[in-house]
């Protein structure tokens, strides 16, 4: 197996708690290099992260490593958050820009990811490595794809060690990016985001909403298994697993799983990736 990282989103409810700790011990039987935690939920709040964070490191043994926001955020919040997550022992960071908190009408004091980026790097110098996002199919609000480089080089530049890619279903467009990072001068480790085909529905919205492309071939596909979700989903992990060998055998540095808090679409992945 390759290296591979997971993500989760910071639970609000019971039945969404449930959901979590029922995931994690299979989950863990992948032995992650760490496993990342999203900013609130929607971004909603600065407190459901850190709790998380605390609970996959000291009830679970994993090394967790908090997505940090600067959208709504002050200095003094960022810091204090910086402060919280060292005295954890957290080293690892996901720095991002991240979406406007909802109830929010500021941006807070940094407007830009690599801002974040540049001011983790001043604050706490040596002690996290970041991690950054970027985007083989371009940010939705990117102008193109040569501004959205010049972002991914911008946050890279202001100290980033690494970056995980937003899904996609399209390997060339994973290794075209990367080939078009390395030609400006990027040199870090770039890891394709993996999205497990669980639910077409809930796909199809996420993608509406980040601006990944779902492959024609691939939602018709998915289409045509109608109310059959058990041939549905094998045919999905068949396909996300061909994905990830693909990436695997053309130089990606790993593997990073967003497993929406649940385990049994990323291990039939996982086991399909395996078994080759």
């Amino acid at each position: 197996m390759p290296s591979i990282s997971l993500e989760f989103f910071p639970p609000k409810t019971d039945e969404q708690r449930a959901t979590l700790e029922a995931a994690l011990p299979k989950l863990k039987t992948l032995k992650p290099e760490y496993a990342s935690v999203t900013f609130g939920a929607g971004g909603s709040t600065l407190s459901y992260t850190p709790d998380t964070v605390n609970h996959l490191r000291e009830a679970h043994g994993l090394d967790a490593a908090p997505h940090l926001s600067c959208m709504g955020g002050t200095r003094d919040e960022i810091r204090a958050l910086l402060d919280q997550y060292k005295a954890m022992g957290c080293k690892r960071i996901v720095a991002l820009r991240g979406d406007l908190p909802s109830g929010m009408a500021s941006y807070g004091d940094f407007r830009y990811a690599s801002e974040l980026v540049e001011f983790i790097r001043k604050e706490r110098d040596g002690w996290f490595h970041i991690e950054v996002a970027c985007y083989p199919e371009v940010h939705p609000q990117s102008e193109d794809a040569h501004a959205d480089l010049r972002h991914f080089k911008a946050k890279v530049d202001a100290g980033a060690n690494g970056a995980i890619t937003q899904y996609f279903y399209n390997t060339d467009a994973y290794f075209r990016f990367v080939d078009a990072a390395r030609a400006a001068g990027i040199t870090v480790p770039i890891v394709p985001g993996v999205m497990p085909i669980a639910n077409y529905t809930q796909l199809k919205r996420f993608s509406d909403l980040c601006g990944a492309e779902i492959p024609r071939w691939l939602a018709k596909r998915l289409a045509a298994h109608g109310d059959d979700v058990e041939s549905s989903r094998e045919f999905a992990a068949d396909v996300v697993a061909d994905l990830c060998r693909r990436l695997v055998a053309g130089g990606a540095p790993g593997l990073h799983f967003y497993t929406l808090n649940r385990a049994k679409a990323t291990l039939a992945v996982c086991e399909r990736i395996a078994a080759a």
